[in-house]
């Protein structure tokens, strides 16, 4: 397979370089000191900035708040500058990040937390009410709250958090006791000495939560050398179009999401500036930062490419400086991807992985001139096979589970030995749940799922979830969730339910499921039924018979962004 590697990338990657992901911050930090790191709302951190800022919150961390190595601090933030400080300092100082959807729901972030045995969490004003209703009921014990424009230069500052908090009244009330504000924690942090932690790769680095391959939401154990072999191999594919300490990428994506976040520090490790999009879904907004960077990359998923590509603005965006244009988290549509070549130039650059393999795998070259409609090929040090359902390698051209290896794929799932043995084969492969093929070239093409997962804009959404929250509803006596097809989102949550209640409305059940579930996993489309739905003779019901009968969403489906 590596005959089809652009010149240049290496068929196995050096995983000797860094021990740890903090081995990775240094050595950025060093060697490109003055440039700019991150870049937010029109204010810069510099690699040396961000070094210092890292250094003063892993040392608060430590001294004042008594966290050891080894601790779980939950991040709970859109992108924002807080964020990689925030990352970085807790990376340093030993302790395992546990990233949390700010958008999530009170029960939602319930589990995540006391799942990991998260003690500390750094937590955006804006969502602080959600962490207040169930903060008794997490091990958590120090809590950091920032505020939008914490590390904005000072009049901005203030101006931007008065106008966040007063004028768009987007920080509901809240009151969570003892907390610290993040600018104090840095400032404290700042007369203090850093007790260095010495890390390898066996450490761990991220609890990174996924529904897996099927079932309930479960920590990812990304080790320091799981997350630094993806860093190398992603920075080593991207190679033959990018140049160390030259390039701007636009990340609209969240860092809390596991695509955005190796490759923002893919992108990290060659010494490029990372604009960070706090609110993609304000497309004005976002389209005039994007008309003010000269940005030379970008990552997103299909939805946001469409988003782009639909809003009148982004004809006024100069796309003359673009090298690459990444697409992950889910498929990308034909229309969308010949529309984008024809707007910016470049193709949209498909790669596939899962959050169990840190998370990218396999990819087309960034060499490409045309969108193929294939993942592509496995990246450097990566296998990956065709295997039948007792784990049994498959011939060329025959469809079958697409399985992986690689230093990049996960240790197992955090507290659940159980799933982690059926996730891993007899071999060692870590199963993906999607169905695939091999070509002669060593392409790889997906032709299906294998599981009942739904994928909205590239976020996972697992139907027994959304099951389990329908039916705590007095008036729901059967319910089943689908994906169907969007043009926006790829899929939408579909919900068959036989009601308990007759009088049960759509209304109803929607505000019902608003309570427990965030934006992205709502429902879009309702169908209520008289009879019960189709089963197997155990009592299970068929979901696959459910989906066969859905060839489209109505026109009038929502729009669903990554959140």
């Amino acid at each position: 397979m590596a005959r089809q590697y652009p010149a240049g990338v290496p068929a196995e990657i050096d995983t000797d370089q860094f021990a740890s992901l903090k081995d990775v911050l240094a050595a950025s930090c060093a060697r490109f000191a003055d440039l700019p790191a991150y870049n937010s709302m029109g204010a810069a951190l510099t690699f040396r900035q961000l070094d210092d800022a890292s250094r003063a919150f892993a040392a608060w961390l430590q001294k004042v708040a008594r966290l050891q190595r080894g601790d779980r601090v939950a991040l709970m933030m859109p992108n924002l500058l807080q964020y990689p400080v925030a990352l970085f300092g807790v990376l340093r100082a030993g302790m395992v990040v546990v990233n949390v959807n700010p958008l999530y729901t009170p029960r939602e972030v319930e589990h995540q937390l006391s799942d990991a045995g998260v003690t500390s969490i750094v937590v955006l004003e804006n969502f602080a009410h959600t962490l207040a209703q169930v903060i008794g009921s997490t091990p958590v014990r120090t809590i950091i709250t920032t505020q939008v424009g914490d590390l904005l230069p000072p009049l901005r500052r203030l101006l931007t958090n008065a106008v966040v908090k007063h004028v768009k009244k987007m920080v509901p009330p809240w009151r969570l006791a003892g907390a610290v504000d993040f600018n104090r924690v840095l400032t404290v942090g700042r007369a203090l000495v850093f007790d260095e932690v010495t890390l390898t790769r066996e450490d761990l680095a991220f609890l990174q939560y996924t529904g897996g391959t099927t079932g309930v939401a479960k920590g990812a154990i990304l080790t320091h050398g799981n997350m630094v072999a993806n860093v190398l191999q992603v920075a080593a594919w991207m190679s033959p179009n990018l140049n160390d300490g030259e390039e701007i990428l636009v990340i609209p994506l969240p860092l809390y999401h596991v695509f955005a976040l190796t490759g923002a520090l893919s992108f990290f490790s060659k010494g490029a500036q990372a604009v960070l999009i706090a609110n993609p879904r304000d497309l004005p907004v976002f389209l005039k930062v994007l008309r003010q960077s000269r940005f030379t990359a970008i990552i997103g998923v299909n939805t946001l490419f469409r988003a782009l590509l639909d809003a009148p603005g982004f004809a006024d965006v100069d796309l003359r400086h673009l090298k690459l244009a990444v697409a992950g988290g889910m498929a990308v549509q034909k229309v969308v991807a010949h529309r984008w070549k024809q707007r910016a130039g470049v193709p949209l650059v498909e790669g596939y992985g899962l959050t169990e393999s840190a998370p990218v795998a396999i990819a087309n070259p960034v060499t490409i001139q045309e969108w193929s409609g294939e993942i592509g090929v496995p990246l450097p040090s990566t296998d990956a096979a065709i295997l039948d359902d007792d784990g049994g390698p498959l011939p060329l051209g025959q469809v079958g589970e697409i399985c992986l290896r690689g230093p990049q794929v996960m240790k197992g799932y955090w507290n659940r030995p159980e799933e982690t043995a059926n996730v891993f084969t007899a071999g060692g492969w870590l199963r993906t749940g999607d169905m695939g093929v091999i070509d002669e070239r060593g392409s790889i093409r997906i032709t299906d799922r294998k599981k009942d997962m739904i994928v909205v804009s590239g976020f996972k959404v697992f139907p027994n979830e959304i099951e389990d929250v329908l039916t705590m509803h007095p008036g729901v006596l059967e319910a089943a969730a689908i994906g169907v097809p969007d043009e926006r989102s790829g899929e939408v949550v579909k919900v068959v339910v036989l009601p308990k209640d007759l009088a049960l409305t759509e209304g109803e059940l929607l505000a019902h499921c608003k309570q427990h579930l965030t934006g992205y996993k709502m429902p879009r489309i309702v169908e209520f039924r008289s009879e019960p739905l189709p089963k197997t003779n155990i009592g299970k019901i068929l979901r696959r018979e459910l989906r066969d009968g859905c060839t489209a969403t109505p026109a009038a489906s929502a729009p669903v962004a990554p959140g």
